[in-house]
């Protein structure tokens, strides 16, 4: 693999050598021996949109062949599990493809710095590998020590960074796998405490990937991807690595952390390669158009011209944020017909739904109560409305799914009526791992995944309009409650079931996570000292930052069995019904 120096170029854009090829592959190997056939491949930059490294798709299948020898000399047997750290890097996608080489399963998971603090993130890699009863792991050599003591008493068979890897001596034979294999498992809710990794097999992977190339965002010749999203997330690794490889494009990343400091760094190389699709939650929009109005000279040099498509995803879509990104670039060459609303899920490999490309947002004015819950039947009206709320299209179903709308009792619903979203096809995992119990709750035998998403059909595109889950989102990161509850429950004095952890609406119509804590302490001093506690607590256990506050104990509202409901407490604060403890 090449690192980059004055004289290293991209991979190209174009590529007539060789006829695209919309991931009509059996597995992810075929589709790897394909792209390698032809001159694209990735690229990785730095905050400041420097080229550090560019690797053809040959070059990575080559590496991704050794390192797949190199597994079963080891001794990895077919179906084992290896923790794949999510570095950024040529090394992660060698790797992951090597994987496939050998028919283990890589398990991506998130570096440290996408977290709280070391003792959170140890816990969380520890529960994640126990999980999915990893008995291997590969991480960037930096990580050492965390790794060290996260697997202490792990029964590995392997563990080091990529050299360590390729220093084993001798080759084993390549083990190839075929189309109703399992190719990985994705963790993607973001939970610490009670983690699900999705099952994908490689038969669900190329027919969604096929589905989003071919139908989603109907890739050109003259495509090119630009991301930021991290690989260990299915937007980011489904949709702008594996994507690429079977659909055979050139892509360029700049690692998550580099965005993060940096977001301009995004358009830059999209403005330097002439990209032409990216993806990106909402919250990616909204933190550049900020950084953009903090400085007169953001956008010197760049020209947005050549975005065809995007895409938005992985969280609540907001117009009003979208319109700002577009009131800010449209002066380099963004048009707002490029924006590319989409609706999907880790359970479903990624993609469900795409807005139509080159339409830009579509939205539906409800009124707030069809939307709550207090009415199903959707009533549509004017702006001038105060009652009013945007929501926006999603797009079709791809042609994959069966998908239905179901109320209470389990009934389908007609067009225009909310209710609970349920998907059917071939994208649809297999299972949770190892999970049965949770399998069970969300897919029937039929088939059907109860998506825990709240919507509604209309002229046969689909409408998301919230969660029947508890799930909160944060910057396009899931993260559930009971994590963050089990946290707040560490500190002394507090006892499970004190804890009740939910999300309201914040600036620009944002979710901010927010604690209930019952508290039996009448000192108002120790209150405040309390609150600090739990938000130091909750921060360094789960890289979440929230709101605290303190409310009367027995306050909490329970269901009919005795369990807590966050949806009544969240009502009951939001109404006001549910008053703070002074602190």
């Amino acid at each position: 693999m090449v690192e980059a120096d004055a004289m290293t170029v991209v991979t190209p854009t174009l590529d007539p050598s060789l006829p695209r090829r919309y991931s009509d592959f059996d597995t992810l190997v075929e589709a790897m021996e394909y792209a390698a056939q032809g001159k694209r491949g990735a690229n990785f930059f730095n905050a400041r949109g420097d080229l550090i490294q560019s690797v053809t798709w040959t070059e990575l299948r080559n590496r991704a062949e050794t390192i797949g020898r190199k597994l079963t000399k080891l001794g990895f047997e077919k179906g084992d599990r290896i923790a794949l750290i999510a570095e950024t890097s040529a090394n992660f996608v060698a790797f992951f493809m090597g994987c496939q080489y050998a028919s283990v399963l890589p398990v991506p998971l998130p570096l440290p710095t996408s977290f709280g603090g070391k003792v959170g993130y140890v816990s969380q890699l520890r529960m994640q590998m126990e999980s999915c009863e990893a008995n291997g792991i590969m991480a960037p050599e930096f990580m050492g020590e965390m790794i060290a003591e996260a697997t202490e008493g792990m029964d590995m068979i392997f563990s080091g960074a990529m050299d360590d890897y390729l220093a084993v001596e001798g080759d084993g034979e390549l083990r190839l796998p075929v189309k109703e294999d399992l190719a990985y498992l994705q963790y993607s809710s973001g939970s610490t405490r009670f983690p699900h990794g999705v099952s994908v097999t490689h038969q669900s992977l190329l027919a969604n990937t096929h589905g989003m190339g071919f139908h989603g965002v109907k890739l050109i010749d003259e495509d090119r991807c630009v991301s930021w999203l991290p690989f260990y997330h299915d937007m980011g690794l489904v949709g702008t690595l594996l994507t690429t490889i079977t659909c055979q494009v050139s892509v360029d990343f700049i690692p998550t952390e580099e965005f993060a400091r940096r977001p301009l760094s995004w358009l830059r190389v999209i403005s330097q390669n002439k990209g032409t699709l990216t993806y990106s939650p909402t919250f990616g929009f909204d933190i550049c158009a900020r950084r953009a109005a903090m400085r007169s000279s953001a956008m010197e040099g760049l020209d947005l011209s050549s975005v065809r498509v995007a895409g938005i995803g992985a969280e609540m879509i907001r117009p009003d944020v979208l319109k700002r990104f577009h009131d800010t670039f449209g002066e380099i060459g963004f048009s707002e017909k490029a924006f590319l609303p989409s609706y999907g899920l880790a359970e479903c490999t990624l993609g469900v739904s795409f807005g139509k490309v080159g339409v830009g947002i579509e939205v539906d004015l409800v009124e707030e109560a069809s939307l709550t819950g207090d009415r199903h039947l959707l009533v549509n009206g004017s702006e001038d409305n105060p009652r009013m709320r945007k929501v926006v299209n999603c797009g079709t179903p791809l042609p994959e799914y069966d998908i239905e709308i179901r109320n209470e009792d389990d009934n389908v619903l007609p067009e225009n009526h909310v209710g609970r979203v349920f998907l059917r096809g071939i994208s649809v995992m297999r299972e949770y791992f190892n999970d049965p119990e949770t399998t069970r709750a969300v897919l029937s035998p039929e088939g059907w995944l109860d998506t825990g998403d709240m919507g509604y059909m209309k002229d046969g595109d689909i409408y998301i309009v919230g969660r029947a889950k508890d799930m909160i989102i944060v910057n396009g990161k899931n993260h559930w409650p009971q994590d963050i509850e089990w946290a707040a429950e560490q500190i002394n004095g507090i006892k499970t079931g004190d804890v009740a952890a939910i999300s309201v609406p914040g600036e620009n119509a944002e979710e901010v996570p927010m604690v209930l804590v019952q508290c039996r302490i009448s000192d108002v001093a120790e209150r405040t000292k309390l609150i600090e506690d739990i938000r130091k607590q909750i921060q360094a256990s789960t890289g979440v930052t929230s709101l605290i506050e303190l409310v009367s104990p027995r306050a909490l509202p329970r269901t009919s069995s005795g369990k807590l409901s966050r949806t009544k407490a969240r009502n009951a604060y939001l109404s006001g019904n549910l008053q703070a403890l002074a602190s």
